[in-house]
């Protein structure tokens, strides 16, 4: 799998690939910045943009800024070496508890974070999606979007899950039933997919999905 198929995240820390497309955040890609831990100067910066975003200087509603903040804790962390000591770093008022939170936000998958960016998923709500691991964080994700889950039910997932229960009945006692997708279709094509699994005695879903799969299969990401 390459890195946006994966769970963890391997592109450079703080850099802002989501932030700086134009397709995911128009006119205001031209605002990103990036961290590098690497870099002193750059570490100061991200000090102070941690300062900054744990003092409320960002509301919720502006997913762009708060990104911004969860890379500035990412990099801020590898720069000093500990959650520790990014906390000190940043001042008095931040605690580890709010570096880590807003550090794994930054580490979820690209793919999660172009959602986080659009406005799709709330940031409040990316905090809990961010605390699972492996495909549970695709799963919480994707049931955000199509179940317009709460941030107190994405919430109330990611605690069940770590507790031990499987994404899949967490998800289900919000209602939401997972793997369930409403398309739009060409009527073309909608009228063929219909044909075709009533001839085969089979659900349109069953064709649908084996058709991404030989897709998915065969054509790069």
């Amino acid at each position: 799998m390459n890195e946006d198929s994966r769970a963890d995240r391997r592109s450079p820390v703080g850099e802002p690939v989501v932030r700086a497309d134009p397709e995911v955040t128009g006119e205001r890609a031209a605002e990103a910045v990036g961290f590098d831990p690497d870099d002193p100067e750059s570490v100061a910066e991200a000090a102070e943009t941690v300062a900054r975003f744990a003092a409320g200087d960002v509301g919720d509603e502006d997913n762009v800024l708060m990104l911004r903040g969860a890379a500035a804790c990412a990099a801020l962390v590898r720069g000093v070496g500990s959650y520790k000591a990014a906390a000190e770093r940043a001042g008095d008022d931040v605690s580890v508890a709010f570096i880590r939170k807003w550090a794994r936000v930054h580490d979820l998958p690209q793919a999660i974070r172009r959602q986080v960016a659009s406005g799709r998923i709330a940031p409040s709500a990316a905090k809990h999606v961010a605390r699972l691991g492996g495909t549970d964080r695709y799963l919480l994700a994707w049931a955000t979007i199509d179940g317009d889950l709460t941030v107190r039910e994405v919430r109330s997932v990611a605690s069940a899950v770590n507790d031990g229960a499987d994404v899949e009945s967490a998800v289900r006692e919000t209602g939401v039933e997972l793997g369930h997708l409403g398309v739009r279709l060409p009527l073309d094509t909608y009228v063929e997919l219909r044909r075709r699994a009533s001839n085969q005695t089979v659900e349109p879903g069953a064709l649908v999905g084996e058709a991404l799969d030989d897709y998915f299969a065969g054509e790069p990401e």
